[in-house]
């Protein structure tokens, strides 16, 4: 699956800005005024962020490896070579 770069975008955003933020404010508030489930919310919170996450991820390197056979290998060098 690769998403459109809108998609990817605000999925992104999502991901890396809206659920982190919803999860601490659900955590930090609901402990305050003693909401119930707090625990249980948060995990699905992260839950569904962490999904998303590799979702995200998994589209990134189908998008990489389809770039990658469209523009060649950059010129020939061997990518692991940087991790010796």
């Amino acid at each position: 699956m690769i998403f459109n770069n809108k998609l990817y975008d605000v999925l992104k955003w999502v991901c890396m800005v809206a659920l982190p933020a919803i999860a601490c404010l659900w955590f930090t508030v609901g402990k305050i005024w003693g909401f119930p489930y707090l625990a249980e919310i948060e995990a699905t919170i992260v839950a569904i962020d962490t999904f998303l996450g590799a979702l995200l991820g998994i589209s990134n390197i189908r998008y990489q490896n389809k770039m990658e056979g469209v523009l060649g290998d950059g010129g020939g060098e061997d990518d692991t070579e940087q991790f010796s």
